[in-house]
């Protein structure tokens, strides 16, 4: 695939990729600056070094690992055109080096960026603003001539924080005191993680008349790294070297961590004071006085019940947010993906819970069952590994997408590989609730069932790849329930399943 039309002529022929989000983030922050020294993504050394110790190969501390994963197929060009999902042109990587990672195998590319354009996509993109842009008083306003590649300087302290998460009554007060101690002006960096990011920019737009005066909100894209070899402590790191390329002196954290390129401030305890019912230090409640706080347990429960959330916990308009970040279990959009052989059950099953849900009421139901998808949404795909997990995947797509809007998605594949199930499971988790059914009915039992003849084809050579004879099935180890229908009559494997979904919240007792 070559780059689209638009491009100077220069660039109109050079391949094109569209990274994956944390890798998108990356790039985005390498170009506005944030990430100075770094011009581009890391090669295979500079990774190393940065796993290893913290440090780039020149010895320039670096907390996490840049890097570029791509198909072997671009690992032969000089240059690559770096596209967003939406297919606009960002930037141009010029390679320096072509690596493989030791541990997963993936090719890589390493190089300096070239900006084509900035990037114009996600929630609030209006608040977000490079380094460079920033008056020393005023995040919303660019400066009028800003040196060059320098971040701003303010004539005070600033305290930087960067929340995943919602900030509730308590963090508000520390927050409060900290800069109040510091005599610091505050600096609110979101850190968007691509889940919820609109409801975590509205409440802090929602709670600005609690944040100190001048507080400055400007949300950052910086997905979850997930698995990269580097302690959960290089996050504190990775933000502390943003905080400070936008200007920040010191960062906010619940933790120390040494060698942060700013000062880290950990606040003093604070709780609830049940005897003048406010938040404040520890230190200056009396013992029989402190109120338990409301645990990340006990506030999903309150959400997923649809119970309001207690105001001396956080403000209505945090708490507002929270329930559309969360809806109640009920009316949350939820997928029950069904896996097993072909013939194992897994589509009568899938269309009688079907019915059953209409019939209740309460919930839209769209049926995904496996052959309609090939026929509809996959017809021209093959049976190769890469074709099916491509078909599991436009599954999973679309059940996302109608878990995303409050809708109940049911799934019936084979979906043989594990790898592509979980796949699934992360892209419908990212926006409601996901539920795996494995069919585990025996594979005799599946061949003698076999109405279409597809089991003795297959064994007399006749089908290669197939499920369970030519190609395996991979038994899923996370399955929430799992059924055997050679020992269940499709009814009672359904009310199995009903009564899943109706202990689990999801679905009224009949």
């Amino acid at each position: 695939m070559t780059a689209e039309a638009g491009l100077p002529d220069t660039l109109r022929d050079l391949p094109v990729w569209t990274p994956g989000p944390v890798e998108l983030a990356d790039m985005e922050l390498i170009l506005a600056g944030v990430y100075r020294p770094l011009t581009g993504f890391l090669g295979s050394f500079d990774t190393a070094m940065v796993i290893a110790g913290g440090r780039l190969a020149d010895g320039t501390p670096w907390p996490v690992p840049v890097t570029l994963s791509v198909p072997k197929e671009l690992t032969e060009h000089e240059r690559i055109v770096l596209q967003d999902p939406e297919g606009v042109p960002l930037a141009v990587l010029r390679v320096a080096e072509v690596w493989q990672d030791p541990t997963s195998q993936a090719w890589r590319l390493a190089g300096p960026l070239e900006a084509l354009r900035a990037p114009a996509h996600g929630p609030f993109h209006s608040l977000r603003r490079r380094p460079d842009e920033l008056t020393p008083h005023d995040g919303d306003v660019p400066a009028e001539s800003p040196e060059e590649g320098r971040p701003p300087t303010s004539p005070g302290n600033v305290l930087a924080v960067a929340p995943r998460g919602f900030l509730h009554r308590k963090q508000l007060g520390q927050l409060r005191q900290v800069a109040e101690r510091l005599g610091a002006e505050v600096l609110v960096l979101p850190m968007l993680s691509g889940e919820h990011d609109e409801c975590l920019v509205r409440a802090l737009l929602g709670v600005r008349r609690e944040l100190p005066d001048g507080a400055r909100i400007i949300p950052v894209p910086l997905p979850a790294r997930g698995d990269t070899g580097v302690s959960d402590d290089r996050d504190v790191l990775l933000h502390a070297h943003i905080a400070a390329a936008y200007g920040a002196t010191h960062l906010l954290a619940d933790r120390e961590i040494e060698g942060t390129e700013i000062p880290v401030v950990v606040p003093e305890p604070w709780a609830y004071d049940a005897d003048v019912e406010v938040w404040r230090p520890v230190a200056r409640i009396e013992p029989d006085h402190v109120q338990a706080e409301l645990t990340p347990e006990r506030l999903g429960e309150l959400l997923d019940a649809g119970e309001p959330v207690p105001d001396w916990f956080t403000p209505p308009a945090v708490a507002a947010e929270l329930a559309l970040a969360r809806p109640p279990k009920l009316s949350r959009g939820i997928t029950v993906f069904f896996t097993g052989l072909s013939g194992s059950g897994k589509s009568t099953v899938a269309r009688g819970l079907a019915d059953a849900l209409i019939e209740r009421g309460g919930r839209t139901v769209t049926l995904l069952d496996g052959d309609v998808v090939r026929r509809m949404l996959s017809a021209g795909l093959t049976f190769s590994r890469a074709d099916r997990d491509l078909n599991i995947r436009r599954i999973g797509f679309v059940a996302a997408e109608i878990t995303r809007h409050g809708g109940t998605a049911i799934c019936a594949p084979i979906a043989p590989y594990a790898a592509t199930r979980a796949e699934v499971r992360r892209m419908v988790s990212a926006v409601g609730d996901f539920i795996l059914v494995h069919v585990a009915t025996p594979l005799e039992e599946c061949e003698r069932r076999d109405r279409k003849g597809l089991y003795a084809k297959a064994r007399a050579g006749l089908i290669p790849e197939f499920t369970g004879i030519s190609d395996p099935y991979e038994e899923p180890e996370d399955a929430d329930l799992t059924l055997d229908t050679s020992r269940l009559a499709p009814d009672e494997a359904v009310g199995e399943v009903l009564d899943l979904l109706v202990e689990g919240g999801w679905v009224r007792p009949a």
